[in-house]
């Protein structure tokens, strides 16, 4: 765990929204710092344990298919053999 410094503790302390925005000199990257009860309540906020819709398990299967290495170039014969595509070579 990193210990903030004194300037980041004070800033975060004197923050009325509870919320300090950072920037990364190098990179320009933002960054907001807020108190660990503060993200507890938003993702309690956004938590959703419902069922799935389509369209998630549709990229949920997806996803899988990539970890298996549906995605490699050698899997493409596969393409060729689907008998929903038409083609010539599904009927060899």
């Amino acid at each position: 765990m990193i210990t903030i410094s004194e300037e980041l503790r004070q800033a975060v302390n004197e923050s009325k929204t509870k919320l300090v925005h950072l920037v990364d000199p190098e990179t320009n990257a933002e960054y907001v710092v807020l108190p660990v009860e503060k993200l507890a309540a938003i993702l309690k906020e956004s938590y959703d344990d419902g069922p799935l819709t389509f369209e998630e398990q549709q990229w949920l299967l997806v996803q899988a298919g990539i970890r298996a290495g549906w995605d490699d170039p050698e899997m493409d014969v596969y393409n060729e053999m689907d008998p929903r595509r038409g083609n010539e070579s599904a009927a060899r």
